[in-house]
């Protein structure tokens, strides 16, 4: 097996900053003079390492704990590695000009002996690593230290900003919250505290170190063991942002750090990412996703979230990524590296665990998502605009389209989620859905203060598109010009040549505040190039290439009142893939009915814990492949190592006893026929009925005249006079590249 040793970082500014305060380490360094590999030696903090080549003749140093470049708070987990001629004691290390040898510990790493330590109290900037063997050679490395707050690579704080630590009640802390913030930067007291889980499912603080109440449950270990259900739950603040951790641990084992795992701790972390997104912006917020979640903590699991990685607080993509690497930065530094890191993340939190797998490789190893989206921009913004555009057209033009005339145009399976979708459009309403307690006086009015703040998508991803330098208002990759609404519905013969040419006449746009306009929407170009080329709008050919995806679904569809989580959102995840990959061996699919689990995705959905589980041993397989076939490129080790549980699929009945049925899961129409899609089928939207691809990729469609002659309808000479004008600018031309498409320009990019 292999541990992610994180990429080095060349200087970009000449010299390094010195150390501010005392560089310190966990535990004991080697005794100066004694024989370095007398006895049995500890194991390294990153304990799942292959053996080391030391054939090479020079020292090395790497950080374990992050990135170099990405080290926050100045800690830093490092590791020094000698030839295997050299005896360790030879080995020195410095930060910053500063002698920190002896902050080093003697580990096994993989069969051969290493130095370890965890470096803090580093300053702010660049600090120069040197590890040298006395008479012989060295390896230097340049760290660059961020401020605990932030930011690292998200680009300026978002403002204004609310904390929310005085709301934030910690894990299982029985009532009490954070306090007040200790700074502007929202800052709170790192907390650790014991809870148990009592017979009743309910969790308590323990009353007293040692003291495990009569009332406390056991937990039944993967090992068969059972222990007392006790969680050693660690709540503090990074990049503005609450954490917790959570883990399996008793206050008689000994404290863990980076060498001393907790016993009970499978080596595994799940990172949780929460829902949501409307009214995620400019606040702390007061919950994570919820880090006491007992059937992963029974199974060994880590578990890890925080405050900015549920999109209901923060719904910016970006930022919930910093927020990630921030996080696990802090959990490697205080447990060690795990084995693997695997996202879990349901709608809002799907769109977290794609775009960080794919722009920022390394934070996440295997994700298992439900109800998922691609991204929210590009996958949900357009079919919510759409749905509002058309719901409005039809309340301000009674009679032109009918109930099943706009159904078809919608491409929903139900009507009713014309309406319920419409509602979401807020998220682009820069007044639509700013949390109550944001001062009035803060917040975009376009007479009385138009440099306020905006609770919409695009303004708080204003970092990676910019200001339009003429309104002074956020650029907007938003885009419906030369759009056919309603295509697929005319040459089907739902709604006739005349009713297709009035709704195209009259749907309108959107203006830069979200507001109904008779114009269409043009999307700035500057934005929708930087929305391609930041991996804003998900590309699949980054770091999520490499990773196996688990996409489970409860299917919403058929809702009565209609739903934003629609199975086809899958599909056009599987679409990126293909098309930036040439394949999409490393995502699939599985579907059942809602009632199968009717508290949704959570871990005591025997399907949803069930697919955690494979998750795993997908992740470990793949990486014993990788060791073994070491030429291998990653799609080649996905492919081996597949669980066979791990097929597309899908369950048919609402109980315990419904079939499952194995085969790849198609969309339609090339779907109708199949058991699956049958059972579930595979609705679209506006934009796909209008001709747009599944893959849902295209900010701003390609544009050619409207030619009669070419159209799939059929038009008279007057009514083709009248689609010209209509369509002056053009018609969409899905076939080829839209305005400003292009590719991924690279990962772990800043802002």
């Amino acid at each position: 097996m292999r541990v992610r040793l994180w990429g080095r970082c060349s200087p970009s500014v000449a010299g390094a900053a010195v150390l501010a305060g005392l560089l310190a380490a966990s535990g004991t360094g080697p005794v100066p003079g004694s024989p370095a590999t007398a006895g049995v030696l500890p194991s390294s903090a990153a304990p799942f390492a292959p053996a080391a080549d030391r054939t090479d003749p020079q020292v090395s140093v790497s950080v374990l704990s992050s990135r170099p470049d990405t080290v926050t708070g100045g800690r830093a987990l490092v590791r020094v590695e000698p030839p295997a001629s050299v005896a360790p004691e030879r080995v020195r290390l410095s930060a910053a000009g500063v002698d920190v040898t002896d902050r080093l510990r003697l580990v096994e790493a993989g069969g051969n002996p290493a130095l370890e330590g965890l470096l803090t109290g580093l300053a702010e900037g660049e600090s120069e690593l040197v590890a040298s063997v006395e008479g012989g050679g060295s390896d230097g490395l340049t760290v660059v230290n961020h401020p605990v707050e932030g930011p690292v690579f998200s680009g300026p704080h978002q403002e204004p900003f609310l904390c929310d630590t005085d709301r934030f009640e910690p894990a299982g802390g029985g009532g009490a919250t954070l306090g007040p913030a200790l700074d502007e930067d929202c800052s709170a007291r790192t907390v650790v505290r014991h809870v148990y889980r009592d017979t009743d499912g309910r969790w308590h603080p323990l009353p007293g170190p040692g003291v495990v109440p009569s009332d406390a449950d056991t937990a039944t270990t993967a090992a068969g063991t059972r222990v007392p259900f006790v969680a050693r739950v660690e709540t503090g603040t990074v990049n503005r942002s609450v954490y917790e951790t959570a883990v399996l641990h008793t206050p008689e084992e000994e404290e863990p750090d980076p060498w001393t795992a907790p016993r009970r701790w499978n080596g595994r972390l799940v990172y949780k990412f929460g829902g949501g997104c409307t009214g995620g912006w400019y606040v702390q917020g007061p919950d994570t996703a919820g880090v006491l979640d007992a059937p992963m903590l029974e199974r060994g699991y880590a578990v890890a979230s925080a405050s900015l990685n549920v999109f209901g607080n923060n719904c910016n993509d970006l930022l919930a990524a910093e927020t990630m690497s921030a996080v696990h930065q802090r959990f490697v530094t205080t447990m060690g590296v795990p084995h693997s890191t695997l996202g879990w993340g349901n709608s809002g939190g799907a769109y977290q665990a794609h775009q960080i797998a794919d722009n920022y490789p390394g934070l996440l190893d295997g994700i298992v998502v439900s109800q998922a989206f691609p991204d929210v921009g590009f996958s949900v913004v357009p079919v919510v605009t759409d749905a509002l555009l058309l719901r409005e057209y039809a309340r301000e033009h009674p009679g032109e389209l009918d109930r099943v005339e706009q159904h078809a145009v919608s491409g929903f399976l139900q009507f009713e989620s014309i309406d319920r979708l419409a509602r979401e459009a807020s998220r682009v309403d820069p007044r639509g859905a700013c949390r109550q307690d944001l001062p009035e006086e803060v917040l975009y009015h376009p007479e009385d203060n138009p440099g306020g703040a905006r609770c919409e998508v695009f303004a708080a991803t204003q970092n990676v598109y910019g200001t339009d330098p003429q309104s002074g208002l956020p650029r907007r990759p938003l885009d419906n010009v030369g759009v056919q609404y309603g295509l697929h519905a005319l040459v089907e013969g739902v709604i006739d040549t005349e009713q297709f040419l009035h709704l195209n006449e009259h749907i309108g746009g959107l203006d830069a505040d979200g507001a109904l306009s008779g114009e269409r929407t043009e999307a700035d170009q500057a934005a929708t190039e930087a929305a391609y080329r930041s991996g804003r709008l998900l590309n699949g050919g980054g770091g999520l290439a490499d990773v196996p995806v688990v996409d489970h679904r409860f299917y919403e569809d058929d809702l009565p009142g209609g739903d934003l989580h629609m199975r086809y959102h899958s599909f056009s995840v599987r679409e990126r893939l293909e098309q930036a990959n040439g394949t999409a061996d490393n995502h699939v699919m599985l579907v059942e009915d809602k009632e199968r689990s009717p508290d949704g995705f959570v871990s005591g959905s025997p399907l949803a814990l069930r697919s955690l589980v494979e998750l795993d041993a997908w992740v470990s397989g793949m990486r014993e492949q990788q060791a073994q076939n070491p030429r291998w490129e990653p799609i080649d080790a996905i492919r081996a190592s597949r669980p066979g549980f791990l097929q597309d699929s899908c369950w048919i009945g609402a109980g315990p006893d419904a079939e499952r049925v194995v085969g790849e899961q198609v969309p339609l129409p090339a779907g109708r026929g199949d058991r699956c899609a049958d059972a579930f089928p595979v609705h679209t939207s506006p934009r796909i009925e209008a001709g747009g691809p599944l893959a849902s990729d295209v900010v701003a469609c390609a544009l050619r005249p409207f030619d009669a002659e070419r159209h799939p309808g059929e038009f008279t000479e007057q009514q083709a006079e009248r689609a010209e004008a209509i369509f002056s600018e053009g018609v969409c031309d899905w076939d080829e590249p839209g305005r400003g498409q292009q590719g991924l320009a690279g990962t772990w990019q800043r802002f």
